[in-house]
């Protein structure tokens, strides 16, 4: 369902919709992945000392933190793009 305006196009084509919504829920999966690699990586490297107090530090306080909520990010905004579509679907009598 779209309208057209001086502007551009207003509304969105509900298929295309549902395909962004689970290209972006997917990066989820990618970024949990991300971040079970470096915990892995760190765990199973030896390195002492002050610079790996460090970024283990920062890993944990800030990037880790960073990316799963990037993560929920992108799922949230792919269930509220199948929401849309889904209610699209509903108002122009789709299936």
């Amino acid at each position: 369902m779209s309208q057209f305006t001086a502007g551009g196009m207003i509304g969105a084509d509900p298929d295309q919709l549902i395909s962004l919504g689970h290209t972006l829920s997917r990066q989820r999966a990618d970024i949990e992945a991300l971040v079970t690699v470096v915990n892995s990586a760190l765990a199973s490297t030896n390195w002492n000392g002050p610079a790996r107090q460090a970024f283990e530090q920062d890993w944990q306080a800030s990037f880790r933190t960073a990316l799963t909520r990037l993560g929920e990010a992108f799922d949230l905004a792919g269930r509220d793009c199948l929401m849309r579509a889904n209610e699209l679907r509903r108002v122009m009598g789709m299936p």
